[in-house]
């Protein structure tokens, strides 16, 4: 598969160009990559106006997840959030409010993207709170809530995977959402690899009909490398108008560091990526079923994350966290109650044998009586996400916190999920939350 933008810039880097152009380092070598730091010069294509060496690899894109259009985003999955949004704005009827049902674990990305758009959220709830990150809803609870409201919503939105690798019924989401004419978008940041497995497991294949992944999280991409996929069913809007979209939101300076990276990403799945993701699967789920053996089971998530729970295995997540990076690993999370690694193809045999080693050496504990307070009844809104983001506020100690009204969510990034949401009252179970995850101070309304 070709990689247009990457020949592109490194034919222009080995050329004896003296550069009149942005950025000020001029390609002389301070990090290292400097060379291949462009901007939108002559033949480099324009993001958001994409015809030429970005058309054709975003081309590629689309061919290889199979989507009716993939496109580029170098800010991460959140800008695909913030016009995914858009559209569903642009397509409901003029001079009404639109408000949509989002599943509650959602990235406070989200909560920022209906901020500036002005939109309302009705959340889903879990039967049974586990966890921030943790929302799965079933379809027969969707189709019931769907069912059961005055009006429908303009869209659905669902996290999956979650940031403990919980994976949503994507399929019966998406059926009962276009039961209902409603378009299904999913978050799925954390699941590019998704589309590799043999079948296809990501949220296009299975019915979404807009999602957003962030290609560095799994893929081996730079950071801020991200994609915004729409169906071949969504044909709601063109590819032009989808790509002005995301201006809106986008720097007009991308990174090009950061689009060579995506370009380069496809020939490298192209080039036999989905059998390499099966045979490290598989020793993935060999590795899980040996730390099983050990006293150390592991959550049932999706392939490439290792999660433990201290109700399965004993330790907070904390504790393990303290204990891997003794012997040079670290993880991707760790709260009282779950440690969480990623992991891909690009970690090595001796990556996961340093992980069976660490566990070698540690104490198998009893499992654990889970202790994580009860989310609580959903919090009483008093203003909009937007006339709470966009108040005078001031930040206060948590514990001082109750009967005053959000302002902007207070969460650190992992995991991104806000106990109270702005515009939300915070009660005495949302205080006890805080200080059990450790938040100590939040924005709140003037």
């Amino acid at each position: 598969m070709t990689t247009p933008i990457a020949d592109f810039v490194k034919k222009y880097a080995n050329t004896d160009t003296s550069r009149f152009h942005m950025p000020g380092h001029k390609g002389k070598s301070f990090l290292g990559c400097e060379a291949l730091d462009i901007t939108e010069i002559s033949g480099a294509d324009v993001l958001g106006s994409a015809s030429g060496i970005i058309a054709q690899s975003e081309a590629n894109a689309t061919a290889l997840f199979g989507s009716g259009h993939s496109f580029y985003s170098t800010e991460g999955s959140s800008l695909a959030i913030k016009a995914m949004l858009t559209l569903i704005k642009k397509k409901s009827p003029a001079g009404q409010r639109v408000r949509i049902l989002a599943a509650r674990n959602a990235h406070k990305a989200l909560i920022y993207a209906c901020a500036l758009l002005d939109i309302d959220v009705d959340w889903l709830y879990p039967k049974e709170f586990t966890h921030l990150c943790a929302c799965i809803i079933s379809a027969d609870e969707l189709d019931a809530t769907l069912s059961g409201g005055d009006t429908l919503p303009s869209a659905v939105y669902v996290t999956s995977p979650d940031y403990l690798g919980n994976v949503a019924d994507i399929r019966g989401l998406a059926e009962v959402c276009h039961k209902h004419g409603l378009p299904l978008l999913v978050d799925n940041a954390h699941g590019a690899y998704l589309a590799f497995k043999e079948p296809s497991e990501h949220p296009l294949a299975l019915g979404a009909d807009m999602c957003c992944d962030s290609a560095h999280k799994t893929l081996p991409v730079l950071t801020g490398g991200a994609y915004l996929h729409i169906s071949k069913e969504y044909r709601h809007f063109s590819v032009e108008e989808i790509r002005n979209t995301l201006s809106v939101f986008a720097s007009t300076s991308p990174s090009y560091l950061t689009l060579q990276s995506l370009d380069m990403c496809n020939a490298y799945i192209a080039n036999g990526y989905g059998a390499r993701l099966a045979e490290f699967i598989k020793k993935l789920r060999s590795l899980k079923k040996k730390l099983a053996l050990l006293g150390f089971p592991c959550n049932d998530t999706e392939d490439l994350k290792i999660v433990f729970s201290k109700i399965k295995c004993g330790y907070s997540g904390t504790e393990l966290a303290k204990h891997l990076s003794d012997f040079g690993i670290e993880i991707e999370f760790a709260d009282p109650d779950y440690a969480v690694l990623m992991v891909t193809p690009e970690n090595s045999d001796s990556d996961l044998a340093r992980i069976y080693d660490a566990f070698c050496v540690l104490k198998p504990r009893a499992a654990y009586n889970n202790a994580t307070p009860t989310l609580p009844a959903l919090p009483r809104r008093r203003m909009s996400i937007r006339e709470a983001i966009f108040s005078n506020s001031e930040i206060i100690e948590a514990k001082d916190s109750e009967g005053r009204i959000c302002s902007a969510p207070t969460v650190s990034c992992p995991p991104a999920v806000p106990i109270v949401v702005s515009g939300e009252v915070i009660n005495s179970n949302a205080i006890e939350l805080m200080r059990y995850y450790e938040i100590e101070k939040i924005d709140v309304i003037k």
